[in-house]
């Protein structure tokens, strides 16, 4: 990142934004987040079980649904979160965990193939029937998703969301549901690997990650010159730099998995096996009888 020296002001004396809300309050949205970890994790758990009555269930995928989980929790609760109120370095911290890395570990989790498997037939048919709604097309569907994604990000950090979402339990609540929902069904548009009838081209998801890519890298260069009011200005440059640094590193993870999600898709099948497995040899033609 190109650093500007030059900065048209500093935001606040301050070390960050102020928390006027009752310690009490934290506690109990705190509570609450572990509370829905939790469920997140037994529910997995007993799914898996469940599916794993007809076939086992990779355990790659389970340990990606652990991660993706423990990196919410880590950035919903404990030292960092609580750092995260008053500190914009620790913020994005927090945005990089709930908002990117969790999303992109539970959608490799497969949770959707995992609940197709594990349900009885009218249950996986009610779901599938979920999944073909038109506000779930929509939502999913690579353009909306991202607008929503990196729309949010704008919106949260150029107007005065900022500093409210850390003055009520609610908001920032409500601020971070719509990052890790819209994050993870972003992520889903683009390398899910749960079942999708709708799923748009490479070309189409491609061009969307390229443009999701410059718009977080933009505000990542907004912010380090012009930091969210209440946010002193060296915080707010520590932050910036984290947020451009570390989103780099999750949006290549994306590329490589949707160059690679496409070369799986039009490479002819067999192709890897047969530069590996010698050919048979020739052997005579079929005879009456043969099947």
């Amino acid at each position: 990142m190109q650093h500007d020296h030059q900065h048209g002001h500093d935001h606040g004396d301050g070390d960050g934004p102020t928390s006027s809300v009752p310690v009490g309050g934290w506690e109990v949205a705190e509570v609450l987040v572990l509370l829905a970890l939790g469920v997140a994790l037994v529910g997995y758990a007993v799914a898996r079980r469940a599916a794993g009555t007809r076939r086992a269930w990779p355990a790659r995928r389970t340990l990606c649904w652990s991660a993706g989980v423990l990196c919410a929790g880590a950035g919903l609760v404990g030292p960092v979160a609580t750092a995260a109120r008053t500190s914009f370095t620790a913020h994005m911290a927090a945005h990089l965990l709930v908002g990117m890395l969790a999303p992109l570990l539970l959608v490799l989790g497969a949770p959707v193939t995992l609940a197709l498997r594990a349900l009885p037939v009218t249950g996986a048919r009610r779901l599938t029937r979920l999944l073909r709604t038109v506000p779930v097309r929509v939502a999913t569907q690579p353009v909306v998703a991202g607008i929503m994604s990196a729309g949010g990000l704008w919106v949260l950090y150029t107007t005065g969301l900022y500093p409210l979402m850390h003055g009520s339990v609610l908001v920032h609540a409500l601020v971070h549901a719509h990052v890790l929902v819209w994050g993870y069904a972003f992520t889903a548009s683009l390398v899910g690997v749960d079942p999708d009838p709708h799923r748009s081209s490479v070309v189409v998801r491609s061009g969307v990650l390229v443009g999701f890519v410059a718009a977080h890298s933009v505000l990542a260069r907004w912010l380090y010159a012009h930091p969210p009011a209440g946010v002193e200005a060296v915080d707010g440059r520590t932050g910036a730099q984290l947020m451009y640094y570390g989103g780099d590193v999750v949006d290549v993870l994306l590329i490589v998995l949707l160059l690679h999600g496409w070369y799986v898709s039009v490479r002819p099948r067999g192709a890897l096996r047969s530069t590996l497995v010698p050919a048979a040899p020739n052997r005579p033609g079929p005879v009456r009888g043969d099947p």
